[in-house]
């Protein structure tokens, strides 16, 4: 067999186990495992169990501090800073996820700003996370650089999530996830690691000509959604993800691939939204629009895939590549 099928349990366990043999505080370790874990079940494996090599590297090389815990600062009543202090993003986001609901509820709106910060996974799971507690929310995040200004030929965004949710009444939120590059870049990374190629406009290689090669696609750039709006919208992420944060830009920040070298220092913001701001009525209005976009042949409401799969995956496990398993228990032995 090429795979082995995994309970979630199994698979949080072994991250967890592989971050603290590594050097990562037990404490910090989980909430990692909990980002994996979730990308893995809802079919996001770029950002599940094949980032753990990477992570657990990050740790030995110091470029992430294991053993670090986030602090908070309320700046003002409805805004929240959350340093990660060059740690992992999970915690730090936990943090923000933890103090949000409170602070939208009293003040109708809540923004989190998170800096020193890292690789944040799956951008719908934090929105989704607020949304089952009756907010509306907004996350944006920064990468390093790994894609150009459209007409531009060098790399100076990264390929920037944005995530919305929306809590609907008698069903599920509605959950929107998009990568400002045409894919993701750990789409690209798992083909890597497959020795598989890439499908030709995802990306670019080092000359800047398209390639299907994912070894050279990681070494060149991203092609951006959309063209020109997806490297607009990414200055608009960058901007409030980093430059509103204190943290860095995609172009200052080291790569998330690299084993060696500085911490990221990226950043996230995460907007929550009570949706009882205007009155009561919000999610039975949502409910409606959701009604008229499920009800309609051949469209599909977004998050409904990855919540039937979450469903799926839960009660008949997670496959992973044999190989894959043999690097993540050979790491910090």
């Amino acid at each position: 067999m090429t795979s082995r099928t995994m309970t979630p349990a199994e698979a949080h366990a072994l991250v967890v186990d592989t971050l603290v043999r590594c050097g990562t505080d037990p404490a910090n370790a989980t909430p990692v495992a909990e980002a994996l874990v979730g990308a893995e079940l809802t079919g996001q494996y770029g950002h599940g169990l094949r980032r753990l090599p990477i992570y657990a590297r990050h740790v030995l090389s110091g470029k992430v501090k294991g053993r670090v815990q986030p602090t908070s600062q309320r700046m003002r009543p409805g805004a929240l800073l959350v340093d990660a202090h060059d740690g992992f993003a999970y915690p730090a986001l936990d943090m923000a996820l933890e103090q949000l609901p409170e602070m939208a509820r009293d003040n109708g709106i809540a923004l989190a700003g998170l800096h020193n910060s890292h690789h944040c996974g799956v951008a719908g799971l934090p929105v989704e996370r607020l949304a089952r507690q009756g907010f509306l929310a907004i996350f944006m995040a920064n990468a390093p650089a790994a894609m150009a200004p459209w007409g531009g030929r060098k790399a100076l965004f990264g390929t920037d999530p944005i995530a919305f949710a929306a809590p609907v009444a008698g069903g599920d939120p509605v959950v929107v996830d998009v990568s400002l590059s045409k894919v993701a870049k750990g789409k690209i990374m798992a083909a890597t690691q497959r020795g598989e190629d890439i499908p030709e406009g995802w990306a670019l290689d080092a000359a800047g000509d398209p390639t299907t090669d994912a070894q050279a696609a990681m070494a060149g750039t991203m092609l951006p959604m959309g063209q020109a709006k997806g490297t607009a919208l990414a200055i608009m992420v960058e901007m409030l993800a980093a430059g509103l944060t204190g943290a860095l830009y995609g172009h200052e920040a080291n790569s998330f691939f690299a084993t060696e070298g500085a911490p990221m220092g990226v950043g996230q913001v995460i907007l929550a939204i009570d949706a009882t701001v205007f009155g009561p009525g919000a999610t039975a209005r949502f409910a409606d629009l959701a009604g008229e976009i499920e009800g309609m042949e051949g469209a599909r409401l977004p998050g409904r895939r990855r919540q039937q799969l979450r469903a799926q995956l839960s009660q008949s496990g997670i496959a992973v590549d044999r190989p894959l398993l043999e690097e993540i228990e050979a790491l910090g032995r």
